[in-house]
């Protein structure tokens, strides 16, 4: 039932709470600097997301030109189709082959769910909403959460059950594992 981490395989502890396949104390590398590369992660899905939704804006606006204003109306779609457009991005990204946004993956991480399996569509886009809900009603000092928790855990992680680890530290340990 693992999908990777220590290697707890599903088993129930003595006291009651269920297993985490992602162990701080027996794997530190798949937390070292996660929340800096978080930060820089976040600014590059911030870019991707950002360049088709102004280049829609300047698609409109040029459009209302040749229209003689008529196609300003279409304003009004921009900001919902946004929002729209940064959920289906998580959603799909995450929910993809390497659980992991396009700045996720050039930071070398990706998101697990605290047993361990990847990511899904819906837990990507449940994600980005709730970092976004997060962020707006506690301001980004929610980030300091991270600091005082060893996974390095933000609120809407521990709100969804998942946790962002290092993705070649993982990679490591799994090929260090099965050497002969």
């Amino acid at each position: 039932m693992s999908y990777g981490g220590s290697g707890n395989y599903g088993a129930w502890r003595n006291d009651g709470v269920p297993p985490h396949a992602f162990d701080p104390r027996l794997e530190p590398e798949l937390f070292r600097g996660v929340l800096t590369r978080r930060v820089f992660a976040f600014l590059i899905d911030l870019v991707v997301l950002s360049v088709p939704v102004i280049l829609g804006y300047m698609f409109i606006a040029v459009f209302g030109l040749i229209t003689l204003g008529l196609g300003w109306a279409l304003f009004w779609l921009a900001w919902p189709a946004t929002i729209v457009w940064a959920m289906v991005y998580y959603g799909a990204s995450i929910g993809g082959a390497s659980s992991a946004t396009v700045g996720m993956r050039v930071m070398d991480l990706e998101l697990r769910t605290w047993y361990g399996a990847p990511g899904y569509f819906v837990l990507g886009a449940m994600h980005a909403v709730l970092f976004w809900l997060s962020v707006s009603f506690l301001s980004p000092l929610v980030l300091l959460f991270g600091l005082f928790n060893s996974r390095r855990r933000l609120l809407h992680d521990i709100v969804l059950g998942t946790v962002i680890i290092n993705s070649s530290a993982r990679a490591h340990a799994a090929s260090a594992a099965h050497t002969y």
